[in-house]
């Protein structure tokens, strides 16, 4: 019979025979860290931030108002040029005021034409006379289209001083316009760069956003697991749960890489890294468990992606 020190021997052996058979089979296809598009949200105009209520872990909708910068010397600006075009329209020519002297002249050498043919018929006049009125009725004609082509070209003279004025006007509008910080995409702040009341330059991040409904794994694997995957296959996606375990998901393939690289050097050991392995990366709706920088596993479903 065996002692009891054989026993405990034997008992010690066993589990690890156990772990080793089981440290010998891969457990995961392939691992990685969860990521998200994210997107800088920059400032489109100078000035102070004169408000910005924006914090970080703070979800928005789209076209949510967030603050503005400082565009008063924007308005003065555009009250200035406002003032220079009512100038220029003060010097634009009246035409019709202008002609009415000549039309006025045009209207009663016309009366007079008319009498001198009547005198000509009666033969109380000459023809000279009518020649006079014909002529001095050609010279006034003359004279209001002369006129009145000046005063259109005068006109459109100043109203083409008026146009880059306008154009100016227009720019300024634009920049107050964007001035006004309106979120553009629905998601969560992920970092704020700006507080309230600093001066901002145009370009200047003023924080980052994410949409985190939904998180990209992204993976890697070897080229002998090239063959086993495809676009738009369903794949598990396994995470620490904090206790032991595993949380366990699906989500879908939508990239891999056509160009294999250096396995990062986030893995552990130096000879890993040295290997070549191919990109990958796996969406994965997201409820809130899943976080940027957490670390999932990845496990081939063949039996779904037939």
């Amino acid at each position: 019979m065996m002692n009891i020190k054989h026993i405990i021997q034997i008992a010690l052996i066993i589990p690890a025979g156990l772990m080793s058979c089981d440290n010998g089979e891969p457990e995961f296809d392939a691992s990685g860290a969860f990521e998200a598009d994210e997107t800088i949200i920059s400032a489109e105009a100078s000035g102070k931030l004169l408000a910005f209520a924006v914090d970080e872990g703070q979800e928005l909708r789209a076209d949510t108002y967030l603050g503005y910068i400082d565009t008063v010397q924007l308005s003065l600006s555009i009250r200035q040029l406002e003032a220079q075009i009512d100038a220029v329209l003060s010097r634009r020519p009246d035409i019709a005021a202008q002609l009415s002297a000549l039309n006025e002249q045009l209207r009663v050498a016309e009366i007079e034409q008319k009498r001198v043919e009547q005198l000509l018929n009666a033969d109380a006049a000459t023809p000279k006379q009518k020649d006079d009125v014909d002529g001095q009725i050609d010279v006034i004609k003359g004279n209001i289209t002369a006129l009145r082509t000046s005063l259109i070209t005068n006109t459109q003279s100043l109203e083409m001083e008026i146009g880059p004025l306008e154009a100016q006007i227009d720019q300024l509008k634009d920049k107050i316009k964007k001035s006004i910080i309106i979120n553009p995409i629905n998601g969560t702040v992920l970092t704020v760069f700006a507080e309230p009341f600093e001066h901002v330059g145009m370009g200047m991040p003023l924080y980052k956003i994410a949409d985190l409904s939904s998180l990209t794994l992204r993976a890697y694997i070897t080229g002998d697991q090239l063959t086993q995957l495809k676009l738009n296959d369903r794949v598990e996606v396994l995470t620490d749960d904090g206790s032991g375990g595993y949380t366990s998901t699906t989500g879908t393939v939508y990239w891999i890489s056509d160009k294999a690289e250096f396995t990062p050097k986030s893995i552990q050991t130096k000879d890993e890294r040295a290997n070549k392995v191919y990109a990958i990366k796996v969406r994965v709706e997201n409820d809130g468990t899943y976080k940027i920088g957490m670390y999932g596993e990845v496990k081939f479903n063949s039996s779904s992606n037939e």
